[in-house]
């Protein structure tokens, strides 16, 4: 059976590992979005096309993130590829059907963490210029 990717789900995932709120990310995509539109998004299994390069493009996540990543195959990708670990060990039992990601979860997450990183760095920066300022 064939599993399918919550692309709303995803989208909540990656901003909330990014720190943004719905409010916040409802101010990014304009006037016609509030916080209760981003919640219903967050619930569409299966998000138009243009809405999700959108929604990619202000949270800065290529849109094959969104519309690939499987949280459960990021964790037995993660369990099963740890150091020291083999293919018959593990709780996950070996029936399981596996979903590779087209790209590497791990990987993703730095970017996005050091991404995250750069913006509180910058914001930091802009604070100091303001105090600097005011003094």
């Amino acid at each position: 059976m064939e599993k399918t990717i919550h692309q709303g789900r995803n989208i909540k995932r990656f901003r909330e590992m990014l720190g943004i709120k719905q409010e916040g990310l409802a101010l990014e995509l304009g006037d016609d979005w509030n916080q209760r539109k981003i919640s219903l998004l967050e619930q569409k299994e299966v998000v138009e096309p243009e809405l999700l390069e959108q929604v990619a493009k202000v949270l800065k996540v290529p849109v094959e993130a969104i519309r690939n990543f499987d949280e459960e195959a990021a964790i037995v990708n993660i369990q099963n590829n740890y150091e020291g670990s083999n293919s018959g060990s593990g709780t996950i039992g070996n029936n399981l059907n596996y979903h590779y990601c087209t790209f590497n979860p791990l990987e993703k997450i730095m970017e996005l963490f050091e991404r995250l990183l750069a913006s509180e760095k910058e914001k930091v920066e802009l604070l100091k210029q303001l105090l600097e300022k005011v003094k």
